[in-house]
Parts: C-alpha cells; sequence; structure tokens
C-alpha cells in the first residue's frame, strides 16, 4: 500500500465527481482486471482512527494475496453521499470500484443502474448463510443480491437504574407499563423526562407502530402501497404521541427531537430513560449518566415480549461501472467476512451481520446482550423500494408525528395524509 498514490487517487476522485453529471445512465463494464489500483469509498465516523485501522488489517492480507494490485480508500462523509455517489454512478471513470452504503439506499441505487448483482459470488460465499436474514434482506432487490451486509445497529430501551431504585420502579414489561412509568417518573421529577421521544425520531417510534401489528407498507418491490394508515398502524401511533405532553416530553421542547437529541438528554440526565441504539453506547458512557444505568430491549404489548425494531447498518457493494469485478468482490467478501466484522467491532463498537459472532461478540462486551436479544427476537426493515429514500428525505413521518403531538390533526387524519404521500412516491418510483 503506498501512501502516495492513495492520496493522488483520491484527488483525482475528488475532481472528477464534483463535475459529474446528476442523471443515471451507469452501464457494466466489459473489463475484468486482474490487477491495477482498486479504489474503494468508506463512510467517515466520528472518530475515524479505529476504522481505518481494521479496514488497513484486511487491504493488506488482499493485496498479498494479489500480486500487481493496490487498492486506495477514502473515508466519504455521511452527509454527502447520496449527491457523491450518485455522481460516481454517472460517470464511470471516476468512480470507485466498492462503496459502502447505508442499508435503506440499496433500492435507489439499484435503480439508478449503479450496483453489480452479485447473487452468483453471493451464493457461493461460504460465510453468506450465516448472515442474518433482515441483514440479507438489506442488499436483496427483486430476489437479486447487491452486496454484502457489513454491520447492523438496532435500538433498545436505556433507563436511569438510580432513578428506579430512588423511586421504586419496576422495569417496564409491556409498552402501556411503559408510557405509564415514564409518566409516573415526570410526576415525581418535574425537571425530567421520563422517556425521551422525538417527533423527528422515526426509528424511535416504529417499534411502537410495528408491536401493535402494523406496517409501513404492503407489497413487494415495484408495488408498494403505505399501511401507515391501517387500524394497527394507528394504534402504535396513538402509544407514541401519547408519551408527548407536559406529563412526560412536552411537544413545544420534543416535537422536533431526532434520535440524537433523544439520546443527548438521557445521557446529560435530563431523561430517565431512552431509545437507543448499541452505537449510542459510547455517548452514553461519556455522559453524566455513566455508571448508573442499564439497558433492556423494548417492551412489545405482551408481557415480556419485544418490540420488533428496525435494522439499521451498512452494507458494501460493487458498482457496475468497475473494470476489476473479480477483485472487487474479493475485497468485498474479505471486508464483510466473520474475522473482518469481528475486529470491526472490537474497534468501532458495530455489531456483527453473523449470528454466530453476535454471540461471540455478546458474551465478550456485556453492554451488547439486550440488542442481539432484539435482534434474534424479530426485526423489521423499511420497504425495498427506491421510493423511501424520498418519503424519508421529505419527511413524511415525522410530519406526521408532529402534526399530532401539536394538536393540528388527529391520528386518523394525519396518518391518512401520511398514506396518500407515501402511495404518490411509490406511484412515481415504484
Amino acid at each position: 500500500m503506498k501512501l502516495s498514490a492513495r492520496l493522488v487517487a483520491v484527488a483525482a476522485v475528488l475532481a472528477t465527481a464534483a463535475c459529474a453529471p446528476q442523471t443515471s445512465g451507469t452501464s457494466s463494464s466489459d473489463k475484468d482486471e486482474k490487477t491495477g489500483t482498486l479504489r474503494v469509498w468508506l463512510f467517515q465516523e466520528v472518530n475515524n482512527k479505529p476504522k481505518e485501522q481494521a479496514v488497513d488489517s484486511v487491504l493488506g492480507a488482499f493485496e498479498k494475496a494479489h500480486e500487481g494490485t493496490e487498492v486506495t480508500v477514502e473515508y466519504i462523509p455521511v452527509e454527502t453521499r447520496a449527491q457523491r455517489i450518485k455522481a460516481a454512478f454517472n460517470d464511470p471513470a471516476s468512480a470507485p470500484d466498492l462503496i459502502e452504503y447505508g442499508n435503506t439506499d440499496t433500492a435507489g441505487y439499484v435503480k439508478d443502474g449503479g450496483l453489480a448483482d452479485v447473487s452468483k459470488e453471493f451464493a457461493a460465499w461460504d460465510e453468506a448463510e450465516q448472515t442474518d436474514p433482515t441483514a440479507r434482506q438489506s442488499v436483496t432487490v427483486d430476489g437479486k443480491v447487491y452486496g454484502a451486509p457489513y454491520f447492523v445497529g438496532v435500538r433498545a430501551l436505556y433507563y436511569r437504574t438510580d432513578v428506579f431504585d430512588e423511586l421504586d420502579l419496576d422495569v417496564p414489561r409491556t409498552q402501556a407499563e411503559l408510557i405509564s412509568t415514564a409518566k409516573e417518573i415526570r410526576a415525581a421529577k418535574p425537571g425530567m423526562y421520563g422517556i425521551a421521544v422525538g417527533g423527528a425520531y422515526t426509528y424511535g417510534a416504529m417499534p411502537f407502530i410495528w408491536a401493535h401489528g402494523g406496517e409501513l407498507a404492503t407489497g413487494k418491490s415495484g408495488s408498494y402501497a403505505s399501511a401507515i394508515d391501517s387500524a394497527a398502524a394507528r394504534k402504535g401511533i396513538e402509544a407514541y404521541t401519547s408519551l408527548f405532553g407536559d406529563d412526560n416530553c412536552p411537544a413545544a421542547k420534543c416535537a422536533g427531537m431526532g434520535g440524537n437529541d433523544t439520546v443527548t438528554a438521557f445521557a446529560s440526565g435530563k431523561a430517565a430513560m431512552a431509545i437507543g441504539g448499541d452505537f449510542s453506547h459510547a455517548a452514553v458512557e461519556a455522559g453524566k449518566v455513566k455508571g448508573n444505568y442499564a439497558v433492556v430491549p423494548l417492551p412489545g404489548v405482551e408481557p415480556g415480549s419485544i418490540a420488533p425494531a428496525f435494522a439499521g447498518g451498512n452494507n458494501l457493494g460493487v458498482l457496475k461501472s468497475t473494470s476489476h469485478r473479480t477483485l472487487a468482490v474479493d475485497l468485498m467478501k474479505r471486508l464483510a467476512s466473520k474475522k473482518a466484522q469481528s475486529e470491526l467491532f472490537d474497534a468501532m463498537g458495530f455489531l456483527p451481520t453473523f449470528s454466530d459472532v453476535r454471540r461471540q461478540v455478546a458474551a465478550k462486551e456485556p453492554f451488547v446482550k439486550p440488542f442481539v436479544e432484539t435482534l434474534a427476537a424479530d426485526t423489521k426493515f423499511v420497504p425495498a423500494s427506491p421510493a423511501w429514500a424520498q418519503i424519508d428525505s421529505s419527511l413524511v413521518l415525522p410530519t406526521m408525528f408532529q402534526e399530532i403531538v401539536s394538536g393540528k390533526k388527529d391520528v386518523a387524519t394525519a396518518s391518512g395524509d401520511a398514506a396518500k404521500k407515501m402511495n404518490e412516491a411509490f406511484g412515481s418510483l415504484g
């Protein structure tokens, strides 16, 4: 690995990607070169050095196995990934061979024609059999596989052990108990949120909808229809929005809060509970509540049940335009392998997508256990439709929640309006 060559390659990518057209039209390369420079884009993390070290370990073995091959890696900001990656799809000459991408972006990138179908290679990969089913779903569109799951993220319930002990409270075993416990804490401690919730926290609200039997949409790729206004979904919406008010989390303050805001409120001691991810652990440990909190799976409707959680995370994908397909696929599998994912967990705390590796890291790190239990119980994913990116970026669901908690609309009207917007997106994009 030559540092100077990497820097030159990165500069070239930056210069050409900046002026790339924004319309799709990527075509598959007819080349499959077995030597040369392989270009990779991975996401820049808040503290990226441990990730770089984990990745470099894989790259060293890869370059040793493929004589005459060099890998250049650029770590790109997550916030600008959409523009950068779409520009790369439309300018193959400057595009990387392999990218890291958010798992909700799969269907959109497939529609853009940017990702290579690696179904055969994935099926032949011996480690693929133990990939988490939901993670596998996140790389699959219309039965074809367009990448390899890289890591998974899931949310659970953080709670203040000192507050629960002081008020002699039991850990909630149902969502009804969660709601009543939150309000009991608020009544006893008016300066504290019982549970921090956010009107813009879509992934914190989804478990309430799913636990009550609701769905975001029904159908399959190309023919989705919104289900957010179904009777079951409305029950979940009502449960979540009942947590906004002076008796828990005042709408004036909490309607605009997102996931990071709720975790920050908990970490700083302003909330007795919060729905946070395994990836939130470091932030909570760095906060005022260190040593005075615990984590359990978010309860479902029935006592002892676990609410289905959104299975977030990232994938790795080979670009259709690559002139190094065989090499790119091999590097993808190496980076997404059990060994590499275990090392990435040690470096960054990202949960592996392999069930057996998750059990191993849970035995090693106790804080992982409730998240692994949540993943094992049931997880859900967003519709595998390119329309989801538009629905998400248009804030359809946050707008619905905010209209309800502000009193502008009731649940039936707000969910009905959200369903119309979702169906317009599904109708135009599939």
